[in-house]
């Protein structure tokens, strides 16, 4: 260092070994909150039910007695309250926003928690959304959570990027469909992951077939499964094909998720 450091590294010109070595871009943890795992669902497009497998994930972690908190970061389209059924405002005291529960004990909180109309859209530029990602990890009131879930926007922009490093995610589920561009889609999010040094906890195939209701037969309406040859090429062993299920798309449209049947997607979930 220095002897004429003024510890302001943006107008010094000095190459000192403060300078020099990395600086930890991770945001500061409500203090009045305590969160154990942070696993982020990630998709590389819109449209494959990422927010649907988050909602899942989360509803089979609390039967399972863990301390769950789902976390929106898809400010710009936001639907895990819809799941969930929650619509009225957060409060807010001396130590920040009061993160609103769901019936079945879930803490959530997302930006359609915070506008005047749940259907105003959001217009704001990448920086303002990954600003308030952060705050909803900074100035959320989570208190004791075992496993929190991260619903990301699709793709690999400006807010999973900011999630991946202001917020210490302990690993990702990526969701996927049948489709060769979805899949050739998802590797980019892969790699991005492994670009983060974040490792990738398990695969979800949604809508991957659609069960017959006259004979059972399973018919693969989007093409035949891909995730096993994508699963093989990462070597992630965590694997699970979740069915076309109108009585699902039913619970999720009515709030009524903490309802559905997660039987399919149970043992996956036991596996993060």
């Amino acid at each position: 260092m220095s002897e004429n450091c003024t510890h302001n590294c943006e107008s010094c010109g000095e190459n000192c070994t403060e300078r020099s070595e990395p600086q930890s871009l991770l945001e500061k943890l409500n203090a009045k909150s305590h969160v154990g795992k942070v696993i982020a669902t990630v998709s590389g497009k819109g449209g494959v039910g990422k927010s649907t497998v988050t909602s899942l994930l989360a509803v089979s972690a609390a039967r399972r007695g863990k301390r769950v908190a789902v976390m929106d970061a898809d400010v710009t389209g936001p639907s895990i309250p819809m799941a969930f059924g929650v619509h009225q405002r957060p409060i807010g005291n001396d130590d920040g926003i009061v993160a609103p529960v769901t019936a079945g004990g879930i803490k959530i909180m997302s930006i359609n928690l915070l506008l005047e109309n749940e259907t105003d859209p959001v217009v704001w530029r990448g920086p303002i959304l990954a600003g308030t990602v952060k705050q909803f990890w900074t100035d959320v009131v989570w208190g004791d959570v075992d496993t929190m879930f991260v619903d990301m926007p699709p793709g690999t922009g400006d807010v999973p990027l900011t999630v991946f490093q202001s917020i210490p995610v302990d690993g990702v589920v990526v969701v996927t469909t049948p489709q060769d561009l979805v899949g050739m889609i998802v590797e980019k999010a892969v790699k991005m992951a492994g670009m983060m040094d974040i490792p990738v906890l398990g695969f979800v195939e949604n809508m991957s077939w659609y069960a017959c209701p006259h004979c059972g037969e399973k018919l693969p309406v989007f093409g035949e499964s891909r995730v096993g040859q994508i699963a093989e090429k990462y070597g992630v062993t965590n694997v699970v094909r979740l069915p076309m299920d109108p009585k699902m798309a039913e619970a999720f449209d009515r709030g009524l998720v903490e309802t559905a049947d997660t039987s399919a997607i149970e043992a996956f979930a036991e596996k993060l």
